[in-house]
């Protein structure tokens, strides 16, 4: 389990031209502030309100905070004041410090901030209170419109504010990112990768600073160079130990940001240094290199102009990079190009999306240690044709992604432990059953199973095709997820769960038998009873024959067969179109029964009298027909029962269903539909 960063204190894919508005109106931001400018008013949001359900979910406010807008709080409120600088994110009340160390990189890097943070907003002539942000979510941009009260006590912002008391840029952004996950409360805890996703679109990766390459100074100096977002942070072994202060000034748990790396000509040899912040704005490193410590005395001063080093009490300070690996655990980085950590030559790396969902009885399979239902989950195909540029296998980074997970913190939802496994394909088409995983083993997983949003990890394998398989940890957890695949040279996906199939046998031709066997004699003698001379039986009475026959078979749970689906029964046998059904087709209809019957038993593992849902999709197949995830889930959730089991009547309905929606066509043939609509038979 991972630690997710808790505060006590009180790329590769090309940007889209233009995001998406997501106001509730359905308006833009321009739409909207014109709109406000016309009528001589202020904006306020009905979508994000000023009121205490926009600021905590599970807890009243500590104290009574008044919003308020810039103008009321100070004379003469500016955006953007000199530039937007890290010096601009400053702690409040908020356990946020993951997100502000991501606001604090954000500012190294101009062209990214000016998309986040669209710069042509201020309060002047045509101020009408409606500020705009925009953020990267599961593969698209958005455009975030909030107005501009801000929650307030005695005069002053409770969260993020800047150093300079009337500039507002970095506080309206917080409050736009809490609209974006719904409320203030939600962005408590988490990891500073987060954030500088949702601000580039990049892929984030991570690395334990113990553990780190030899390269690991020009790693971070090539990341730093190329505009990549960088945090750090000490781990804590317990939660008494969260926002601890170590002896040297460093902040156990907690979000800082790297924020630049650089080497320091001292007494004839030349030092590496590396400068962090901390986002409180205050609180630094004390050792060696620290803002007046003995070190810089022999720095010449254009040295520590270049660097900018000044002993101010702002958060921000150098540390010689020997220390930084001794006292700091965590390193992330956000790679605005997934290339950004490679050689000095830049490449242009192919990125393939796919959104897909867990979910309970049918692609919520959990990991491998479920092997009864790990083969039901999701399966992504990865086509993987052409080597590096001098090397014998093909880079490609894998980053799953588990969806607005923390927008639904306050219907109690938590961040899943979430990973993936890779395998090679067996050269078959079609969703992999179980037994493939039973005698396979995996050629590359992802390093852990860990509740974060996203896990990211970079891989090397000889070219061929694999099946990649995203997981929860544990079965039956539902979530929507994002999986991006980047590959350095072109490489193929292909989604194993959404062909629509349907290969049935041509229709049973009843032939005269001269002789009866014991079975026709017992249905003939029943339906003899039922229906009278002529032979024939209404939805009614087949209801009670199938019900009679059914409550005798052995190993199979039967409850109760509808009357509808009696005269579905009747809609996909009745030749002659009277309404009822023919012994001699019934007879038909029963050979169809004893198929299914036994395709039942086959995929009953337990013995149980029910077969679980997570079967249904071998069980379907067997049956003639595939059906994508989308679909099968749809099915799952009309026939299966709370524990993920089937009984037989339920299996049967569904066949039926399934069977008349087939469209049997005049001449006895199938018409083979790649495009089932579930609606026929839901």
């Amino acid at each position: 389990m991972p630690y997710l960063y808790r505060d006590l204190k009180p790329r590769s894919p090309a940007l889209p031209s233009a995001a998406c508005a997501t106001h509730s109106s359905g308006k833009s931001y321009e739409e909207l502030k014109q709109e406000c400018l016309r009528r001589g008013v202020l904006f306020e949001d009905p979508d994000f309100p000023a009121c205490d359900s926009s600021l905590f979910f599970s807890e009243k406010p500590p104290i009574p905070f008044i919003w308020k807008r810039p103008r009321d709080i100070v004379k003469d409120p500016q955006f953007i004041l000199g530039g937007a600088t890290r010096t601009d994110i400053c702690q409040g009340d908020l356990g946020d410090c993951w997100l502000l160390a991501a606001i604090a990189s954000l500012t190294l890097n101009k062209k990214t901030l000016s998309r986040v943070v669209p710069l042509d907003q201020n309060f002047g002539p045509d101020y009408a209170g409606i500020f705009h942000f925009q953020f990267w979510q599961h593969n698209e941009w958005l455009d975030v419109v909030i107005d501009d009260r801000l929650p307030t006590f005695n005069g002053r912002l409770v969260f993020l504010h800047s150093a300079e008391c009337n500039e507002f840029w970095s506080a309206l952004l917080e409050k736009a990112y809490a609209k974006l996950n719904s409320s203030y409360e939600a962005l408590k805890g988490g990891s500073t990768i987060e954030a500088m996703e949702d601000f580039t679109g990049g892929v984030g990766e991570t690395y334990e600073v113990k553990k780190a390459p030899d390269n690991f100074y020009e790693i971070l100096e090539k990341a730093l160079k190329r505009c990549s977002m960088v945090g750090c942070s000490i781990d804590t072994s317990s939660a008494a130990e969260s926002e601890a202060k170590t002896p040297f000034g460093l902040i156990k748990g907690h979000a800082y940001s790297v924020t630049g790396i650089d080497e320091v000509s001292y007494r004839g040899r030349q030092v590496q240094l590396i400068r962090i912040r901390n986002p409180w704005g205050q609180v630094e490193w004390n050792g060696p290199w620290s803002d007046n410590s003995l070190e810089w005395r022999s720095v010449s001063p254009s040295e520590q102009r270049r660097l900018s080093q000044a002993a101010q009490d702002d958060g921000e300070f150098w540390m010689k990079f020997e220390d930084f690996k001794v006292h700091f655990d965590k390193v992330e980085i956000c790679n605005l190009t997934p290339d950004a950590l490679d050689d000095s030559t830049a490449h242009k790396w192919e990125v393939t999306i796919h959104q897909g969902s867990w979910v309970r009885g049918s692609t919520a399979g959990g990991c491998r240690n479920f092997l009864d239902t790990f083969w039901t989950n999701p399966q992504i195909k990865l086509h993987l044709t052409e080597k590096d540029d001098g090397q014998d296998e093909c880079t490609f980074i894998a980053a799953l992604m588990q969806k607005d997970r923390r927008k639904l913190k306050k219907l109690g939802a938590e961040m899943l432990t979430i990973g993936y496994s890779i395998y090679e394909s067996p050269g078959r088409d079609g969703h992999l059953g179980k037994d493939f995983f039973r005698y396979h083993p995996s050629k590359a997983r992802s390093k852990t199973y860990i509740n974060l949003r996203e896990v990211s990890n970079r891989f090397k394998l000889p070219p061929g095709d694999y099946i990649l398989i995203p997981t929860t940890f544990e079965p039956h957890q539902e979530a929507d997820f994002c999986l991006r695949i980047f590959s350095e040279k072109k490489a193929i996906t292909e989604d194993l769960d959404q062909n629509v199939a349907i290969d049935l046998p041509e229709p049973i031709t009843p032939t005269p038998n001269p002789e009866e066997t014991e079975e026709e004699k017992l249905f003939k003698t029943l339906f003899e009873q039922i229906s009278g001379k002529d032979m024939e039986i209404s939805a009614e009475e087949l209801e009670y024959v199938l019900s009679a026959v059914l409550k005798r078979t052995k190993n199979i749970r039967f409850k109760n067969l509808s009357l509808i689906s009696c005269r579905n029964i009747i809609s996909l046998m009745d030749t002659n179109g009277n309404g009822k059904l023919e012994f001699n087709e019934f007879k038909v209809f029963w050979e169809k029964m004893k198929k299914w019957i036994n395709i039942f038993l086959q995929f009953d593992f337990d013995k149980s009298g029910s077969m679980s849902s997570y079967e249904l999709r071998s069980a379907l197949k067997a049956a003639g027909y595939q059906f994508s995830n989308y679909l099968l889930q749809l099915i799952v959730l009309r026939y299966s029962d709370e524990q993920f089991q089937i009984d037989f009547d339920d299996f049967l309905n569904c066949l039926i269903r399934l069977e008349n929606a087939s469209l049997y066509q005049p001449g006895n043939e199938y018409l083979k539909k790649s495009d089932l609509d579930a609606r026929s038979f839901w």
